[in-house]
């Protein structure tokens, strides 16, 4: 089949907006590929649907790659991460380099994994695939595109050099247009503000909010209200809570239920106590509703997959039944007629069989899908519906609040939403890999990270419950320290002694003063080494902090 030209998939992300429409692809021309184009961005299990029977019966490499880059910009779209990677980097196996049809396939397929990179804060990968979509980008919009992504990356990543960089590269080139212009214009200063809170930021993101304004362009204004209003929120709070009130009117006009979850929080951060209330009953709806809807479309994609397998071992079958019966009537047209009613008894019996197993396949898949849904309600409902009612049950009946505990609830309420968002599958990584790769992960050019006594003995006498605990108590411990240590160095000691693995954490930060109350993260730390049966105690020497934590094994080493 001879391909069309092939226009770059983006998804910028929400939290920098830019834009998050989706447009449609020129492809080869397929009839069901095309019946998928015509369901994209209206119906997305129709869409998968029809992409998936493209990916498992076409013959051509490139429309059967292009039908994997749908399925997986579909997943990642409705939140499911890790079936869109699966997805793109299957696509990937059908596609050659070398070809020039290819290129712009692959381009495509480059940058929407490094939007999910981004989106699950794999900073370096995300950097790398976006850099490999740009050796095979041909249009200089692709490539603006591309390069503001990179620079979002750097800049989430909090390399606000390299992202004011590529910024102002970009400023440059998009002078003649006004759309690309006003983006650029808009995420430089918010880089410049990040880098140094005392850049006057407000100046040029107006300007970007004018330009933006003018041209109708209301996926930028999203995101230029957005950047003001947190420009705002220490400066001037008043001029911050009426941005965030203008953004959230403007995620109303565009329905898109995720960002306006994001103006809700900011709204609840900003808004006097006494008008708190309706924004949490909005903000309750939206993230059960957003929940339910990702979780469902996950499981739909899953389902719909088995179904089609399911259809293409029948028709295997079937294929194999009628060559067999075709040999099989040669040789019996000299066969007495015994034999011939022996093999239809076998071939009633055969297909009988196979029948039952196909509904127990079925009927086992339906209630794995069924219980995981369950399970994950469950967990909405538990973490986010409880913990928004216990909130707006001391809204009711406390007289005043403090702002700063409601924010910090708050927090914590949407950093456990996310958690169940993003939950990933078990992995068979070792526990002591698995620690390294997240006690480094807090490591950068600023900050030294020193792992002392993690080996594999070590772990290998506590169970899985305990091991997660473990995992747990030490994010919370670094997340504690990048937050609030300032520290430039950190020590992280294993060693066990008498029946006891001890862990000793040492900092050169600021510390904590023995008088200051503990916030939500220090205290569910407490909390879960208080559930492996372990103690802990804080020394405050002159200069940073030091914590050790002991806890039993499950069996002597």
């Amino acid at each position: 089949m001879r391909p069309s030209p092939f226009i770059l998939f983006i998804f910028l992300l929400s939290l920098w907006a830019c834009s998050s429409n989706r447009e449609p692809l020129h492809t080869v021309s397929s009839p069901t590929l095309e019946k998928g184009e015509s369901y994209f961005n209206i119906n997305n299990d129709s869409a998968f649907y029809y992409f998936n029977l493209v990916a498992t019966s076409a013959t051509d490499s490139l429309e059967i790659a292009m039908a994997y880059t749908y399925m997986g910009i579909i997943q990642a779209h409705e939140g499911d991460h890790y079936g869109g990677q699966e997805s793109l980097l299957k696509s990937l196996t059908y596609l050659d380099e070398r070809k020039k049809g290819d290129q712009e396939c692959l381009s495509s397929n480059y940058h929407e994994l490094g939007n999910i990179c981004l989106n699950l804060k794999n900073y370096e990968t995300a950097i790398n695939y976006y850099q490999k979509a740009l050796t095979f980008i041909t249009q200089g919009i692709d490539s603006s595109i591309a390069i503001n992504s990179i620079a979002l990356t750097y800049q989430k990543k909090g390399d606000f050099d390299q992202a004011i960089q590529l910024y102002k590269s970009m400023l440059t080139k998009a002078e003649r247009t006004k759309k690309e212009y006003a983006r650029a214009l808009s995420n430089y200063a918010r880089t410049r503000w990040l880098k140094d809170s005392t850049y006057p930021a407000g100046t040029e993101m107006r300007e970007a909010l004018k330009i933006r304004s003018d041209s109708n362009d209301i996926w930028g204004l999203n995101a230029s209200y957005a950047h003001l209003s947190d420009y705002y929120t220490l400066i001037l709070p008043d001029s911050a809570l009426y941005f965030a009130m203008k953004r959230y009117e403007i995620t109303r006009e565009l329905n898109s239920p995720d960002d306006e979850v994001e103006a809700l929080s900011k709204l609840i951060t900003l808004s006097p106590t006494d008008r708190l209330k309706p924004y949490f009953i909005r903000y309750q709806h939206l993230t059960d509703s957003i929940q339910t809807a990702k979780n469902t479309a996950k499981n739909q994609f899953a389902l719909i997959r088995y179904e089609a397998a399911k259809n293409k071992a029948d028709n295997l079958q079937l294929q194999q039944d009628n060559t067999q019966k075709k040999t099989q009537l040669i040789v019996q047209r000299f066969i007495l007629a015994l034999t011939i009613l022996v093999f239809l008894a076998s071939g009633i019996i055969l297909t009988l069989r196979n029948r039952k197993r196909r509904q127990q396949l079925q009927f086992e898949s339906q209630q794995a899908i069924k219980e995981n849904q369950l399970k994950i309600s469950q967990k909405v409902h538990d973490v986010v519906a409880n913990g928004l009612y216990r909130i707006m049950n001391e809204l009711d009946y406390k007289t005043s609040m403090d702002k700063e505990e409601l924010v910090d609830k708050i927090e914590v309420l949407y950093e456990q939403s996310r958690d169940i968002s993003y939950e990933a599958p078990s992995s068979n990584i070792p526990f002591q890999e698995k620690l390294d790769d997240l006690l480094m992960s807090f490591a950068s050019d600023r900050i030294k990270v020193i792992i002392v006594g993690n080996g594999r003995l070590l772990w290998s006498r506590i169970n899985q419950q305990k091991a997660h605990e473990v995992e747990h108590i030490l994010l919370e411990l670094m997340i504690n320290m990048k937050k609030h240590s300032q520290a430039d160095s950190v020590t992280i000691k294993f060693e066990y002694q008498n029946g006891q693995i001890l862990i000793h954490y040492t900092d050169n930060g600021i510390g904590i003063s023995p008088q200051v109350k503990y916030g939500n993260g220090l205290r569910n730390t407490g909390n879960r080494i208080k559930r492996i049966n372990g103690q802990y105690t804080f020394e405050h020497p002159a200069k940073g902090l030091k914590i050790h934590i002991s806890f039993p094994t499950d069996r002597s080493i």
